[in-house]
């Protein structure tokens, strides 16, 4: 494995409180417990106080909360937070600061208050503008929620705003997607989101599927409903920068970034994963467990494991295929590199949708579809 040069790196921040688990979620959350947030609240600062920031990087740039629904919390537990974390690092090297939150539980007062303490970036999880697929998702917003939500946050002072989507629903034809995607453009947020609904193995809607209540859409039609997701946002100024997402001109999110960049990251809360550049680790999934523990002096580290060569190389792929800038092949370990530019030859069915320049690899706009395979087999060849 090649030595990783440690620079900029992000924290993430677990708060996996949510009124309703939505049926097709896989993120660790604990619906109707928002009695526990106090309490919660004081074991991640405890978490925060104790952890060891050090092997990570002299320099974190991004900070994301997320969940769960972040945008429950109240602004004086933020305050705490960031508070806590400046005894820790430098707060004035985080140029951003995203928080999650859902339309509807995130009134302008808390909003406004969220931004004066310094978050400026807001993930507002609108998913789709029809209310029968809303109700389906079990998503607990209206339409009309998006709306205001956004406009609350616009007013108080978000001048970043991602909005997330969900196409291949169950009963969303191309005609509802294609006017969802239209009016969110038009709200005019700098960063959209267009996510293909999967099936997760623990999920409400994965039962369904498997007791044949639910029909999930086939492979070709989300691969046109992809293909139509591309076509409007990259003519309506949105560029394409990972296979799901699309930002305005200098307005990707960098934290995401370090995840498929394979950067340096700390993660903190239940269910949160980290990586200094060497090794990983993960904290127990279980909020309970993760306050017993805490509570008890100990940390909540659930895994940790030194990465090998064999999986540092699987991740520089997997990820890096997923952006427009490629996969740098000096980050993978030598033998593997050669033995990558050696057989690509082999990979003649994919040829039309790679781009091999400047000691790179990077997927065509439409390879970006075959993402997953293609990778697949450039791990196969570089084993």
């Amino acid at each position: 494995m090649t030595e990783q040069k440690l620079t900029a790196a992000g924290i993430y921040i677990h708060i996996p409180f949510c009124r309703v688990k939505c049926v097709y979620c896989d993120f660790y959350s604990a619906a109707d417990q928002n009695q526990d947030l106090p309490r919660f609240i004081h074991a991640l600062i405890e978490e925060i106080k104790r952890f060891d920031f050090a092997p990570y990087t002299k320099t974190f740039d991004t900070l994301f909360i997320g969940g769960g629904t972040p945008s429950l919390i109240k602004p004086a537990h933020l305050e705490k937070i960031l508070k806590t974390l400046s005894k820790k690092i430098d707060l004035s090297k985080l140029t951003e600061i995203t928080l999650e939150a859902n339309p509807g539980e995130a009134p302008a007062k808390k909003l406004a208050d969220f931004h004066s303490l310094g978050v400026n970036r807001l993930s507002l999880g609108v998913q789709t503008l029809e209310p029968t697929l809303l109700k389906f998702l079990t998503r607990i917003h209206t339409v009309e929620d998006v709306f205001s939500t956004f406009n609350f946050a616009r007013k108080a002072g978000f001048e970043n705003i991602n909005c997330d989507l969900i196409f291949s629903i169950p009963g969303q034809t191309k005609t509802i997607w294609k006017r969802d995607l239209k009016t969110i453009i038009n709200l005019g947020p700098e960063h959209i989101s267009a996510y293909s609904l999967t099936l997760e193995p623990e999920t409400k809607l994965n039962k369904l599927v498997k007791q044949g209540k639910v029909v999930m859409p086939s492979s070709d039609t989300d691969a046109k409903m992809y293909q139509i997701t591309r076509d409007i946002l990259t003519s309506n100024g949105y560029e394409q920068y990972e296979i799901s997402n699309f930002a305005q001109q200098g307005k990707e999110c960098r934290h995401n970034l370090h995840y498929w960049q394979i950067d340096p990251y700390v993660g903190l809360g239940p269910s949160a994963h980290g990586f200094d550049g060497k090794n990983r680790y993960n904290n127990v999934c279980d909020l309970d467990r993760y306050l017993r523990i805490v509570e008890s002096g100990q940390s909540p580290v659930e895994n940790s494991y030194i990465v090998s060569e064999k999986e540092m190389t699987h991740d520089l792929i997997g990820f890096g295929l997923r952006t427009v800038n490629g996969l740098q092949l000096n980050r993978i370990a030598k033998n593997h590199s050669v033995q990558i530019e050696k057989e690509l030859g082999r990979l003649e069915k994919w040829k039309p949708f790679i781009l091999h320049q400047n000691g790179s690899l990077k997927l065509t706009g439409d390879g970006f579809a075959f993402a997953d395979a293609i990778a697949s087999d450039l791990m196969v060849i570089g084993q």
